[in-house]
């Protein structure tokens, strides 16, 4: 059975492991971004993972996850924000399988968390699915019939930057924003603050996290609530490290968007939380790969 690289570039980690045609991990690992270093370095660290393992013998396709803005049709990133610097520009299809002679396939992070939940997690059989993350920034995807909706110019969803009445979406309602609200409402310095903290200090009682954390929650409620005006999807799935406090969130979510939205969509939207966790990335981007390969008839024996 063949194997696949399925590489997930992140502003802090780079995951990456093995997938089969079957769609199962066979292993897993990761590494520290450096993304302060910028693109070239990023598609150097890319370029020894992909060499470890053809020197293994192992791989027939490289499958890539990466945060930015990506065209998946030429393979390379056309927008990045000044926390990787030069990446903007990197071909990574273009470079890679001329340097290996494999076939490349690159698609954004979020999409690919959305693909992977529609492939084999939450969003399975929906006919339309809008897949969320939340993190430093809030990242988004719109998926119909099982397929990534881009737009345009490759910039569909890019709902981080829906205006809200206090800001954009991704300014009020992320992990950072609810992180350095919570610092401000204690004094202190936001680096001695993360989600983890906050979450289990508001778990013994603390009441400036319960007030941060109500706040966040309302306004992902007016943002989500806005995107299910426009999309209608059949399920919201929520992503990123914070999601992990489901137990909290998800009533306090449900709430917020059934006050947020009119009875007849509340009553129709299921809300859930990402199946893929960390693989997600690679699962999407694996995904993608045997999608676009299938397309362009190069590889008709993927299952």
């Amino acid at each position: 059975m063949k194997a696949y690289i399925a590489i997930d570039i992140g502003g802090t980690n780079i995951k990456y492991g093995l997938i089969d045609e079957a769609a199962n991990l066979l292993e897993a690992h990761e590494m520290p971004t450096e993304a302060h270093k910028g693109g070239p370095e990023i598609l150097r660290k890319v370029e020894k993972i992909a060499a470890g393992y053809l020197e293994q013998g192992k791989a027939a396709g490289i499958c890539i996850s990466s945060a930015g803005m990506v065209d998946p049709d030429k393979g390379e990133i056309f927008y990045s924000g000044p926390q990787i610097p030069h990446y903007a520009g990197t071909q990574f299809k273009r470079v890679l399988e001329e340097k290996f002679s494999l076939p490349c396939e690159i698609e954004n992070d979020v999409n690919c968390a959305g693909l992977a939940e529609v492939m084999s997690g939450h969003g399975k059989g929906a006919r339309v699915a809008v897949c969320l993350t939340i993190g430093t920034g809030i990242g988004g995807c719109l998926l119909i019939d099982g397929q990534i909706f881009h737009g345009f110019s490759y910039s569909a969803c890019e709902v981080g930057y829906l205006h809200l009445p206090d800001g954009a979406f991704q300014d009020v309602a992320s992990t950072t924003a609810l992180v350095r609200y919570v610092a401000e409402l204690h004094g202190e310095d936001p680096a001695l603050w993360n989600g983890r903290r906050i979450f289990k200090e508001a778990t013994e009682g603390n009441r400036l996290c319960i007030k941060g954390i109500d706040r966040m929650v309302g306004y992902l409620g007016q943002g989500i609530a806005n995107i299910c005006y426009v999309a209608n999807p059949e399920v919201v799935i929520l992503g990123g490290g914070i999601m992990g406090q489901e137990a909290i969130l998800r009533p306090k979510i449900q709430a917020a968007l059934k006050e947020a939205l009119v009875p007849s969509i509340a009553e129709k939207t299921k809300l859930a939380f990402a199946y893929h966790q960390n693989t997600a990335g690679m699962f999407g981007a694996y995904y993608h790969f045997r999608n676009r390969q299938q397309k362009t008839g190069l590889t008709e024996n993927i299952s």
